[in-house]
């Protein structure tokens, strides 16, 4: 376990804040969390449980607490009968998603290939019920174990008690849990059918000769990196803005001005339309407010050019928000998580 004051979150946040907190705690186990919990540190101060911190948004200069990280990094097959083609797969919280995802590909492991090339941890992906290109993680999670900070017991939630929704989860709306593993319910390649009906995902594989989970995973990364910038050359947190899900009728309303607008059905009685088009129609994409910007390729994207704080990063997002709701009268809202 690790533990140091007035610990400097720059290489903790995507956006490079470099901004101190007053306790770093970082631990390797459930039991070394579970002394953390147990000491009534947490609950004599505020605290933040953080991933990779590519879905954060400080607001303040600094910290004024205890901010804790996982280093719990197993993984295990807990059902590997060859005739089975089920296979459950339980994750340790602070897993780099993406070495999460590669490593199942190598292995034959469909279900989680979609997801390829998000940034942060397993534990995040419960919380945030991540997704892409047709895929959500509540459609392979099968249980999350989780610690109550009120009493340092790990409770077990079923996929249904996660109460997954659009980018939310019971984790999300309760914060006194922290995940400690994540079991996923994949299938081995034989008996797997692909996702490929999402966006571009058809034309991305067009003249792939051989579509299986690799060349997926190969096709989603070029995209991925195509569109969106890499925190280690551009300070970001990759898509800041949630699309929003409209009732038909504001659909329609827009439609009738905008006939090329994309969108996607949700039910009969809903569509989702990407905020990254909303926001470019007003003129956001590539442009500047003061230190912080939108990214050149794809508006989705807020980034810090260089010495940006959280307060001037939020000020972009409002004023977008603002043109969003004046020109199309749709409500956008942030993705990413605002820490105050």
């Amino acid at each position: 376990m690790r533990e140091e004051d007035s610990f400097s979150l720059l290489h903790y946040n995507t956006f490079g804040l470099d901004m101190r907190c007053r306790t770093f705690m970082e631990y390797d186990t459930v039991e070394e969390l579970e002394k953390i919990v147990s000491s009534g540190l947490l609950s004599r101060s505020k605290w933040l449980h953080i991933g990779g911190g590519s879905n954060l948004l400080f607001l303040n200069d600094d910290f004024e607490g205890v901010v804790l990280h996982s280093k719990i990094k197993r993984i295990e097959i807990l059902e590997d009968e060859e005739q089975k083609d089920d296979v459950l797969v339980r994750v340790g919280a602070g897993v780099v998603w993406d070495d999460f995802v590669e490593w199942c590909v190598e292995r034959g492991l469909g279900g989680v290939e979609n997801l390829s090339l998000i940034p942060g941890e397993v534990g995040a992906s419960p919380v945030q019920n991540i997704g892409a290109y047709g895929t959500e993680a509540k459609d392979v999670i099968c249980r999350v174990e989780a610690m109550d900070v009120n009493n340092a017991l790990v409770r077990v939630f079923t996929n249904e008690e996660c109460q997954f929704a659009y980018r939310n989860s019971f984790f999300k709306k309760n914060g006194n849990y922290i995940v400690t593993y994540v079991t996923f319910l994949l299938k081995r390649e034989s008996a797997y059918h692909y996702n490929l009906e999402y966006g571009n995902m058809r034309k991305a594989l067009e003249g792939v000769k051989d579509i299986n989970l690799k060349s997926i995973r190969k096709s989603i990364v070029a995209i991925r990196s195509a569109k969106l910038p890499d925190p280690k050359e551009i300070c970001s947190a990759g898509s800041f803005f949630k699309n929003p899900v409209v009732p038909l009728a504001v659909y329609e309303r827009v439609l009738k001005d905008y006939p090329q607008m994309p969108s996607y059905e949700i039910s009969a009685a809903e569509r989702k339309i990407p905020a990254g088009w909303l926001i470019e129609q007003c003129g956001w994409k590539g442009k500047h407010l003061g230190r912080a910007g939108v990214y050149e390729k794809q508006a989705l994207v807020l980034v810090n050019i260089g010495g940006a704080s959280g307060k001037e990063i939020w000020n972009l997002a409002e004023e977008i928000v603002k043109s969003v709701k004046e020109k199309f009268g749709i409500e956008i809202s942030p993705e990413v998580c605002l820490v105050k």
